[in-house]
């Protein structure tokens, strides 16, 4: 036990002192267990207390000429493992945010207006910027797409998100829906008809 986090512990810091000038800001005590791929770093920051799970492929690249492009991630949030995230604008994910694994998170999709020139030959059309609230979470083999989530909201496993949802919902299906807001004045979460 004590050597697997001897281990774990000089890993983190290697990987640290190895990319904390590449990134944007890449916080010393963020846990990163392996990325799949990250494109972009200097457009990425990490903040404190982040951990990112095996397998993850972030990436903040201006494809579509934003003016900017960054990806955040807010402190002791939690990144699932085989997550794809990728920014060509803006994606800030908020504070204490979990994924599950194989969450999907774009502010981008791939142009189809002509029926005539193959899908990635026509370019990425970009989306409003996409923010996570803080506290949320996000179910198994969700995908966000343009798309905003308030704070604290659960999104359920296989949901499609192609619409804001609002702090304090429960939104589950393709496309999301919310079935659940939370009632301040009567501190409970109650029913969406």
């Amino acid at each position: 036990m004590f050597v697997n986090r001897l281990l774990s512990y000089i890993f983190r810091k290697y990987f640290y002192l190895i990319n904390k000038n590449r990134f944007a800001y890449l916080s010393p005590t963020a846990v990163v267990q392996k990325f799949l791929r990250v494109d972009g770093k200097k457009n990425i920051v990490i903040e404190n207390g982040v951990v990112i799970q095996k397998m993850c492929w972030l990436a903040a690249v201006p494809l579509t000429n934003a003016p900017a492009c960054q990806l955040k991630i807010g402190r002791n949030s939690i990144i699932g493992n085989f997550n794809h995230i990728y920014a060509t604008g803006e994606i800030t994910i908020g504070e204490d945010v979990l994924t599950a694994d194989k969450v999907y998170i774009a502010d981008n999709q791939h142009n189809y207006v002509d029926v005539n020139i193959p899908i990635h030959k026509q370019g990425i059309l970009q989306h409003p910027p996409v923010f996570i609230g803080s506290g949320t979470w996000i179910g198994e083999n969700v995908c966000v797409l343009g798309a905003s989530i308030g704070r604290n909201c659960v999104i359920g496993a296989n949901s499609v998100v192609t619409k804001d949802i609002p702090d304090f919902s429960v939104a589950v299906g393709a496309p999301a829906r919310v079935i659940k807001r939370f009632d301040l004045p009567t501190q409970s979460w109650v029913n969406v008809k």
